[in-house]
């Protein structure tokens, strides 16, 4: 099974994580198997830009964006090339390697620091 390792977030996991991946299943989906509390006020279905996550190492291997995600993308809070919706992103068999932005819209919008 693949790894995902989560780089330090103030708010949701200060100490950073590594976990063991289910593949076929979302990074978002992952995350919040293994209590990190991301963010997906749309309810992962592509509406939003809330589980908005950089994948700093294994992004080539994610399924490719649609062009929904692609769209969306462009409204994120620190949009970076290797940028991914997290409930649009599925793991496949390799180790991935992902930060979660300071920030979403919703972050943002609630005057969070």
């Amino acid at each position: 099974m693949p790894q995902i390792i989560v780089l330090p977030h103030i708010e949701l996991c200060p100490e950073g994580a590594a976990f063991e991946a289910k593949t076929g299943v979302s990074i978002c989906d992952n995350l919040l198997e293994n209590d990190i509390d991301i963010e997906h006020a749309c309810d992962k279905v592509c509406a939003c830009t809330t589980c908005h996550v950089i994948v700093r190492e294994g992004y080539k291997t994610l399924n490719p964006l649609d062009e929904n995600e692609e769209d969306l993308l462009d409204k994120a809070w620190g949009l970076e090339p290797q940028s991914r919706l997290s409930c649009q992103a599925i793991v496949a068999e390799t180790d991935l390697v992902i930060e979660i932005p300071k920030y979403s819209i919703n972050m943002a919008k609630e005057g969070h620091h």
